[in-house]
């Protein structure tokens, strides 16, 4: 056989007329129908004559207001080209290849199908280029259609799961190459050196980095038997108490304390060396005076209060924000007096304190004596131990950084803390408002760059239409000209 003759036989039937010749129209519709989710049939000006779907689902979204118009004028704008294209192969005699068409739906959704063009031969010979009709088969896209936009959710969500772990990895090691206390990462059952930090180095010593090193090398053996006590209480029970230990060579005593964590499928040691000795032998009374007067000097005004939010002392910042002349015109006076645009936030303040020990970036308005105003970030702490147990604020005037009403209406807040500075000054609803476009902008934008600016396909994986896409690019100015794919 003809190799002509092979690829023939594979795309159709080899025997048509001896098992199709004598069909009558009813099974003639009926193999037709069940051939293709959509089948259309159109007469030679393109004009669709008669139409069957392959479910019911389909004919319940109005797709039979098509018949009787041109099959181009049911088709989104981008796909009428294709059309055209596909009728006019049909039109010179042979069946078109297949493509993606969209119809719009009466759901807001375009129905994506997938169609090709078969010109009818009727029995005496003619075809559509001597006016007869072509049948137009339809296969439903939409499962495929979901399907890559699940494919391309994932994804994302990958990749911002990637990201993420990245971030945090950098964070962990920021962490732990400035923490000034000594960490040191055991292999929990062979007890070797995995990573440590520059302060555990500098410690311990650089004998550390020799492969092999283990820690009995450097902790004195007197103490050895405290630190394996300490590693067996912390196998058996997940957590065991601090231990004093001597490193070798040295008589200053530390607190060894030692955490257990697994990673993946093996189990390490974290272990934390501090100085055992009490703070009080090692402040320098100097450096304590330096700085008071530096709090004292301060750009930044800072108040401490008792645990009420009375004024115990304040420094020459705060003297300066609130309009008074001396330390003594405060003392005693309620913080707010001066601190808060709707007498509520110096309560906020102390709750948030007494729950949570500190507030951090706490926006709010601060009032002077005479009038003047200032918008300012409250960054507070709460000190209840000890016998003067107190409240410190740090207030920082903000007013010269904080964006004008004017940009704050049509520029919209990029962070989860820049949208929080915006409550206080403009209505939630406008916060909400706003945070919904940005939103919106933002998906729409990334489905732009993963279709490589191909608006229909932008549309698809958004479930909009072409028009709805179309407004909303105008709207956020995501294109000056709306280009056809």
């Amino acid at each position: 056989m003809p190799q002509g003759t092979k690829e023939l036989a594979s795309r159709h039937f080899s025997k048509h007329e001896l098992f199709l010749a004598d069909l009558n129209s009813g099974t003639t519709a009926a193999l037709v129908s069940a051939s293709a989710d959509v089948v259309l049939v159109v007469d030679e000006m393109g004009i669709i004559r008669d139409m069957a779907f392959g479910s019911d689902e389909l004919l319940s979204h109005g797709y039979r207001r098509w018949l009787g118009k041109p099959w181009s004028q049911t088709v989104t704008v981008e796909s009428r080209p294709k059309v055209e294209e596909m009728l006019k192969e049909a039109d010179s005699g042979g069946t078109s290849k297949w493509r993606h068409v969209n119809h719009p739906s009466d759901d807001g959704a375009d129905l994506p199908l997938s169609c090709s063009v078969v010109p009818i031969h009727r029995a005496g010979g003619s075809s559509r280029s001597g006016g007869g009709h072509s049948v137009v088969f339809g296969r439903d896209l939409r499962s495929q259609v979901a399907l890559q936009q699940r494919v391309v959710s994932a994804q994302l969500s990958m990749e911002r799961d990637y990201w993420r772990l990245r971030h945090v990895e950098t964070r962990y090691r920021l962490l732990f190459q400035v923490a000034v206390e000594a960490v040191v990462i055991l292999d929990a059952t062979t007890e070797k050196l995995e990573d440590a930090n520059p302060a555990a180095y500098k410690l311990i010593g650089q004998a550390a980095r020799r492969p092999g090193w283990s820690l009995s090398e450097s902790i004195d053996s007197g103490s050895m038997a405290a630190v394996q006590q300490l590693f067996a209480m912390l196998r058996a029970n997940g957590r065991a108490d601090a231990v004093e230990v001597r490193l070798s060579g040295s008589s200053d005593p530390f607190m060894l304390s030692a955490s257990l964590f697994r990673q993946e499928s093996s189990t390490h040691l974290l272990l934390r060396f501090a100085s055992s000795q009490p703070r009080g032998q090692v402040v320098d009374r100097g450096s304590k005076q330096r700085l008071l007067e530096i709090v004292e000097n301060a750009p930044d005004a800072l108040v401490v209060t008792d645990l009420d939010g009375r004024v115990l002392t304040v420094n020459r910042a705060f003297l300066e924000l609130a309009q008074i002349a001396n330390e003594e015109m405060a003392v005693g006076q309620s913080l707010e007096k001066w601190l808060g645009r709707t007498g509520v936030d110096l309560s906020v303040l102390i709750s948030n304190l007494r729950q949570r020990g500190a507030v951090r970036l706490f926006a709010t308005q601060m009032t002077g004596e005479f009038g003047s105003t200032a918008e300012v970030e409250i960054s507070a702490v709460a000190v209840t131990e000890g016998d003067h147990p107190c409240l410190g604020f740090t207030i920082r005037d903000v007013g010269r950084r904080l964006t004008s009403d004017a940009r704050v209406g049509k520029e919209l807040p990029r962070s989860a803390g820049q949208m929080t500075e915006l409550v206080g000054r403009v209505p939630l609803r406008d916060i909400v408002r706003e945070t919904t476009d940005l939103i919106e902008q933002l998906c729409i934008e990334a489905a732009l760059q993963l279709t490589g600016d191909n608006r229909a396909s932008a549309a698809e994986m958004l479930g909009l239409s072409r028009q709805s896409l179309y407004v909303k690019l105008r709207r956020f100015g995501v294109s000056d000209t709306i280009a056809e794919s």
